[in-house]
């Protein structure tokens, strides 16, 4: 089974994607179709031929390439874009028909003439449409609006209107290209992030450089940036110091200072020094790369709301279908009302179900969620903020109380370690006695990459202790206890008081140290040879500085928040104090923290997990919405939330949690002007009082203005941080 990409042009509402999948799904040999909205790729698994694929998309009235294209939205103006296609194009020329033919017949040409022009107008505009309708009947069985619209230009035509039926066409067609346009424009919000990594790079070979495509790097090769250009793919800087602009991917205000040994990610704005950049990814690998792809891959998944008006708008065309025949028939044959127009202007009720049937196009409805959450997705990615999908992001407008891992999240999760004391400590805090605690700790702990075991580790270095053991073999975990390994022989243990307490007696001065430095607001670790407990080892860790304005500005938007941690009860409430957070849980196991995420979201409403996507995963994946931070250097990150702050920081949290309010207000705005403009419209079209023309122009009007103020989510709070 093969797999094929086709680049669609044409899409301006989801109904066209609903359109073409369940068009080309009825394809022999197709077993899978997937088409995104937000890059127009179409995705065909199965063995069915690529002309096949093609032959349907265009007879759905769609435009199709074999080769796709980058997501990037054209830059072209509204001239450009009506003339780039085929049916616009016919459109415009039967428009101008239209027009000769209005002036000719002020100016007393013979009606047969203006006739005739009206004809080729209705012909060359209503063609595509008449024909994408009727082929969507026939290989879909659903009505769509151009089905709709070219019944009711024909009933027009029935009635004796005929240039009534090529204006409906002709402002129909201009219509539909104005909504593909204006999806278009929020798109391309997406293709400018995929356009900051730079085309070219300067490839070194030796001493010297050369242009090279920067899709043609492979990794372990080594490239030139110079001050002022953007980093062509992810790396280490290998030679050279600069500051680096990473607001593309993180979304840091700050310059961030980069020497040797330093990551560093495509797309982002070397400073004053030049660099030497070690490839580490292609370019379809790179952080950027992976950014784009997955808010693409996001439309896919869909927010409640949008889910909601799908199903509504497939219910509402053949409803309001119905309902025009009825308006049609049945006041001519209960009441004897006109069906046909009156000598003296009274539109009778055929006309008006005509009219009627123009209005109910529901493409203002179905268009304003995509593009609304296409452009709060983009405006977060260019945030550094990264948001899997619709459903996650309305998901976070509903969450009432966001609950913190401290290690790593409140907290840089880089400890270091303040004390090593032996029970039978020389009297010294450096003596040979208390070194043997850190050098046995750090055996045990030297295959583990928890903050608390690499300082440990480093701490052992620093002394020159890293050695003297022999790196523990069988090394386990205890899920939020510690580590067992076998040292000398023999099974050692690191781990918390909790642990030493149910199972390894220890003296009581030893509790009364780790007590002391646990009220200090410290995490003590106790170390056992396997024959007696050796003594303990205390590590501190610093409060990240964002931490208090991040939960200040959480609190404004009336949210609760808390700590969940395994760390000791004294260093969770000092952490929380610092941060100002309302709720501790703390001394947790991993599932005792999903019991308490619960509890949480029993008391609060629906609950949103803060980590660092490491050590957090289970409760990550239990919270209403799970975020996690350090997404741009961290893979797992990047895998396990649901929302990634791509900076190691929170400090974007507070912005991406309003985006996500205002997104919801957007939403719920664009439903309710799209369902009330259009009850006014049907009203003002059963009085009669409604040209078809001016159907077109209203529908057209609402739909230009749910994508306008859904496009605002693009621009939300472009300059604001916390």
């Amino acid at each position: 089974m093969s797999k094929q990409t086709f680049q669609i042009t044409g899409l301006h509402c989801a109904d066209c994607v609903t359109t073409v999948e369940n068009g080309v799904r009825q394809l022999p040999g197709v077993r899978e179709v997937r088409l995104n909205f937000s890059d127009q790729i179409l995705s065909v698994e199965g063995d069915a031929e690529a002309q096949a694929v093609a032959a349907r998309v265009t007879a759905l009235g769609y435009g199709v390439q074999t080769a796709p294209v980058p997501a990037a939205a054209g830059r072209m103006g509204l001239a450009a874009f009506l003339l780039s296609s085929r049916v616009t194009r016919l459109a415009l020329v039967g428009g101008g028909l239209l027009l000769a033919g209005w002036l000719l017949g002020l100016a007393g040409a013979p009606r047969a003439l203006t006739a005739a022009l009206q004809i080729a107008a209705l012909g060359l505009a209503g063609w595509p449409v008449a024909r994408s309708g009727v082929v969507n009947l026939v290989v879909n069985r659903d009505f769509n609006i151009n089905l709709l619209t070219t019944l009711a230009a024909l009933g027009a035509v029935w009635i004796g209107e005929l240039g009534e039926a090529a204006t409906l066409i002709f402002l129909f067609a201009i219509s539909e290209a104005l909504e593909e346009y204006n999806a278009d424009r929020a798109r391309r919000v997406l293709g400018e992030l995929g356009q900051l990594a730079p085309d070219t790079a300067l490839r070194l070979r030796g001493t010297e450089t050369e242009k090279v495509p920067a899709a043609a790097l492979q990794p372990g090769e080594r490239v030139l940036v110079q001050p002022g250009e953007r980093i062509p793919a992810d790396g280490v800087v290998a030679l050279g110091e600069s500051e680096v602009n990473q607001a593309p991917i993180t979304g840091e205000s700050r310059l961030v200072e980069k020497g040797v040994g330093d990551e560093v990610f495509a797309g982002t704005l070397n400073g004053s020094g030049a660099l030497h950049v070690q490839v580490s990814r292609t370019a379809g690998e790179t952080t950027l790369s992976r950014i784009v792809k997955t808010v693409s891959e996001a439309q896919a998944l869909r927010a409640p709301s949008q889910r909601m008006v799908d199903r509504f708008a497939r219910v509402y065309t053949p409803a309001v279908t119905v309902l025009a025949l009825l308006v049609a028939s049945l006041p001519p044959l209960l009441w004897g009302a006109p069906f046909f127009d009156l000598a003296d202007g009274t539109r009778g009720w055929l006309y008006r179900a005509l009219t009627l049937l123009v209005i109910s196009c529901p493409c203002a409805l179905v268009i304003s969620t995509p593009v609304t959450v296409l452009s709060a997705l983009s405006a977060a990615a260019r945030r550094g903020v990264l948001v899997k999908g619709g459903a996650f992001l309305e998901a976070l407008a509903r969450v009432r109380l966001f609950a913190f891992d401290k290690t790593g999240t409140l907290t840089y999760g880089r400890p270091q370690v303040t004390q090593s004391r032996a029970v039978d400590c020389e009297g010294s805090a450096d003596c040979a006695r208390c070194g043997e605690v850190l050098a046995l700790a750090c055996a045990l702990e030297r295959s583990s990459a928890h903050p608390l075991a690499q300082a440990v580790v480093a701490a052992a270095e620093t002394r020159g202790l890293a050695q003297a053991y022999a790196a523990a073999e069988g090394v386990t975990a205890m899920a939020g206890l510690g580590l067992r390994g076998q040292v000398n022989g023999a099974t050692a243990v690191i781990g918390s008081h909790r642990l030493f307490d149910a199972h390894y007696p220890h003296p009581p001065a030893l509790c009364d140290w780790v007590l002391s430095a646990e009220a200090a607001g410290e995490t003590a670790m106790l170390v056992s040879d396997g024959q007696a407990v050796r003594g303990v080892i205390t590590a501190s860790d610093q409060i990240r500085p964002e931490a208090a304005d991040v939960a200040a500005a959480l609190h404004a938007l009336g949210l609760h928040t808390a700590v969940l941690t395994g760390d000791n009860p004294a260093a969770a409430q000092r952490s929380a104090q610092a941060a100002g957070i309302e709720t501790v849980r703390a001394g947790l196991l991993p599932e005792e923290k999903l019991g308490a995420l619960r509890e949480l979201q029993a008391a609060f409403g629906p609950a949103a997990m803060v980590g660092d996507g490491i050590n957090d995963t289970p409760a990550l994946a239990a919270a209403s919405v799970g975020v996690a931070m350090g997404g741009a250097g961290s893979a797992q990150a990047l895998e396990t939330a649901d929302i990634v702050l791509m900076a190691d920081s929170l400090e974007q949290l507070p912005f991406v949690t309003r985006l996500a309010h205002f997104t919801l207000r957007l939403i719920r705005q664009n439903i309710a002007f799209s369902l009330l403009t259009k009850l006014a419209l049907m009203g003002v079209a059963l009085l009669g009082w409604a040209p078809m023309w001016l159907a077109v122009v209203g529908d057209m009007g609402i739909s230009l203005a749910v994508t306008a103020n859904g496009m605002r989510a693009a621009r939300f709070e472009s300059q604001k941080s916390v």
